[in-house]
């Protein structure tokens, strides 16, 4: 695709001058990485150069240049870059998905809710999306007309993402009666008393469905149950205590919501590939979650 030349180039220039653009998000990455965990957040993501895998529950996501990814949910996800090097780094750009901005273009496009979706879908760009994310691209080195400009871009991008074949889930962010709202809205709960226990009928209760209705849609958006997400979210936050932090072991299992310090070590050996104990040395900063 001809018109990743130009969107590369500029990517490479806009790298710590996001600011210009509101939402804008740019990545430059020059060496491959270890997997990391992180909380993606309702994001586009559309990639130039190089490769990245992403891991959401026991799906694998990979995409490399010309390819776009969808985040449409908070989701906790296993990510690295598999492809990048100093002459040859990975280059990302992205856009935050805002549920008001998607919901101002739907009223002009008369959109019903749907069935359930994926939270996380990754597809082919059409070069009129490549064109338009290059021409939000370039008015970073236009910071005057940025602020006029770069909305219009933008809904222009949103429009062709409703357009492609994961208009559904893009769609969804922006109804605030869709079965991907009322998951969302479970997610938010999870991700804010990650440490209380709950009952998946309550969960249900607060999605406004069934408890069966509830466990289907929660499990096609996020690829987990609802028990399977709030433990990544209790080990994500126990990682960052132990190693961010410097927090002893067991306080960190504890300050989570672990009641068995061996069940926390196990799990979290299973989850980062080495108890907590050793989860030290080389840790760094973590990947960009998505681009």
């Amino acid at each position: 695709m001809d018109a990743l030349a130009e969107l590369r180039r500029l990517i490479a220039g806009a790298a710590g001058r996001e600011g210009v653009v509101d939402g804008l998000l740019v990545s430059v990455v020059t060496a491959p990485t270890p997997p990391a965990a992180s909380l993606a957040s309702p994001t586009f993501a559309l990639v130039a150069q190089g490769r990245k895998r992403l891991a959401l529950g026991e799906q694998v996501f990979e995409y490399g240049a010309g390819d776009y990814l969808v985040v449409s949910v908070d989701l906790p996800v296993t990510g690295h870059f598999v492809e990048a090097s100093p002459d040859a780094p990975c280059l990302g750009v992205g856009l935050e998905l805002r549920p008001e901005t998607i919901a101002s273009l739907l009223l002009d496009a008369a959109q019903k809710p749907g069935g359930p979706v994926r939270g996380l879908s990754v597809d082919r760009a059409s070069a009129e999306l490549v064109d338009a994310v290059t021409r939000l691209l370039r008015l970073v080195d236009e910071p005057d007309d940025a602020p006029v400009l770069a909305p219009l871009v933008q809904r222009e991008i949103l429009w062709r993402l409703l357009r492609s074949p994961q208009g559904a889930a893009v769609r969804d962010i922006g109804l605030a009666d869709s079965s991907l709202s009322h998951v969302a809205r479970v997610i938010r709960w999870i991700r804010d008393h990650y440490t209380e226990p709950f009952r998946v009928e309550d969960l249900a209760g607060m999605a406004g469905m069934s408890p069966s209705a509830f466990h289907r849609h929660f499990r096609t958006v996020t690829e987990l149950t609802p028990i399977q997400f709030q433990k990544k979210i209790r080990l994500q936050e126990a990682r960052l205590r132990v190693v961010g932090l410097g927090e002893d072991v067991t306080s960190a299992g504890y300050a989570v919501g672990y009641d068995s310090p061996s069940q926390f070590s196990r799990e979290y050996r299973r989850e980062f590939g080495r108890p907590p104990s050793r989860d030290r040395a080389g840790s760094g900063k973590s990947s960009p979650a998505l681009v």
